[in-house]
């Protein structure tokens, strides 16, 4: 099977690495990833290179996908995650929330669970639906106690 994401490393970038390595005053994550880039540029397969640095093949690829669409300094300094991350819950139904986990619970239970305020919120149309692990994220950041 053909390598979707091809390491090609211009001159001045494999001198950059091979004087990163020389020199040694970089964090071992850095130079890892310097040795990854120039055994994967020189055309090991990514078994070999896994092998030879003590990552897995999945890294390797891994490794190899972030520096083809991110590029290479961008790769060296780790920032290639651009994962965003929405809220749940915006500050009304939070405060809806908090409400609900401050009143009484409901009849037969001594207090509220995580599962019983995420049906709570449901049942009441604040949200279309909520998990158990929002629930608890949301109480956690307020600071609000359910006991």
């Amino acid at each position: 099977m053909a390598k979707k994401y091809i390491v090609k490393l211009s001159p001045s970038e494999r001198e950059e690495l091979e004087n990163m390595l020389c020199r040694g005053k970089h964090a071992a994550k850095k130079i890892r990833k310097a040795h990854v880039l120039l055994k994967a540029d020189v055309g090991w397969k990514d078994l070999k290179i896994a092998l030879a640095v003590g990552l897995t093949v999945q890294q390797i690829e891994n490794m190899r996908k972030c520096f083809v669409e991110e590029g290479f300094e961008s790769f060296l300094k780790g920032q290639y995650s651009q994962r965003q991350y929405f809220r749940k819950l915006d500050g009304k139904q939070e405060a809806h929330l908090s409400a609900i986990a401050c009143s009484s619970p409901p009849e037969g239970r001594e207090r509220w669970t995580l599962n019983l305020l995420a049906d709570r919120m449901v049942e009441l149309h604040y949200v279309e639906d909520i998990s158990r692990e929002t629930v608890r994220q949301v109480l956690k950041k307020t600071k609000l106690s359910r006991g």
